[in-house]
């Protein structure tokens, strides 16, 4: 067992594909077969079942996986402690994020962690920021950039990056009469609107509770994952949604929204970075972390 063959099984175990996978890692698929079955040989047990649809992680695959992902982190910093005579960091972060986040705010911040950290490669997964903490969590990843929750799970850390605000937004023409161009008036006008809402995370925890305080039954048209799809079904004319403003301000179907003035406002998304409090002892970690200053309160 060999470093290399951790981080086969890692990104095998990761993407659950093998030819995701063998492309991550950069060898054939055969050749990640081949290591991924050497590696079941010197554990003795089976890590994934697969076949020619699925691959999928067996009990012991699970329990192997957090190992392999610490062993990789401790093989990280030890390698780091060895080669870094030059005072360069050595090593990969990996990171976490929706892909409104990448260009809008990780951008920024990569281009100015490549300057001072060149030696420090960053992996990057993109997807649903509702999984965004307990990606960081589970150590699938090392931050995570998302909106800070209601409650901050114990052992997590956040610093903010920016405030946006959390607005409702409908489409410029109408397509249908039931959805309104201009804000409802009434509860009973809003019981009306077709709604296009995330399908869980923090938006839709204030908007449903925005609703109740109302006292309003929203009818619920489409139940989305990612802010995009939202902004995409309300252009059509679809229904009205809900969005960060972030999302908006990169948007291409910007021009095809308009924002309604909807009061009481929702309360606004806090962005910020994510990690584990005992991932800040790692100097990789702790150099994309101390990119962002501490905002003043």
């Amino acid at each position: 067992m060999n470093i290399r063959s951790l981080k086969h099984f890692i990104a095998l175990a990761d993407d659950l594909h093998f030819g995701r996978a063998s492309n991550a890692c950069n060898i054939s698929i055969s050749a990640l077969s081949r290591n991924i079955r050497q590696l079941e040989d010197e554990l003795g047990v089976v890590l994934f079942n697969r076949d020619n649809r699925t691959v999928v992680l067996t009990a012991e695959g699970q329990k192997f996986q957090q190992y392999a992902r610490e062993a990789i982190a401790e093989w990280n910093l030890i390698r780091n402690d060895l080669v870094s005579n030059d005072d360069q960091l050595h090593g990969q972060v990996s990171m976490y994020c929706s892909v409104t986040a990448s260009y809008s705010i990780l951008f920024d911040l990569l281009n100015r962690f490549r300057q001072t950290n060149p030696g420090i490669e960053i992996k990057l997964h993109t997807g649903d920021p509702e999984h965004a903490v307990a990606r960081v969590i589970a150590g699938e990843d090392d931050i995570s950039i998302a909106a800070h929750p209601q409650t901050l799970p114990r052992g997590v850390a956040f610093k903010p990056i920016i405030v946006s605000p959390l607005l409702f937004i409908a489409p410029t023409k109408q397509s249908d009469p039931n959805v309104p161009l201009i804000t409802p008036t009434s509860p009973e006008a809003w019981s009306t609107v077709p709604m296009i809402l995330s399908e869980g995370g923090i938006a839709r925890n204030r908007i449903d509770s925005w609703f109740r305080k109302m006292d309003v039954n929203p009818r619920i048209y489409a139940q989305v994952a990612g802010n995009e799809a939202i902004v995409s079904m309300v252009s059509l004319g679809l229904g009205i949604g809900v969005v960060p403003k972030i999302v908006l301000d990169n948007s291409p179907l910007v021009d095809r929204i308009k924002i309604l003035d909807v009061q009481p406002e929702l309360e606004p998304y806090d962005v910020g970075l994510f990690t584990l409090k005992k991932s800040l002892k790692n100097p990789l970690v702790n150099a994309f972390w101390s990119l962002v200053g501490a905002r003043s309160s």
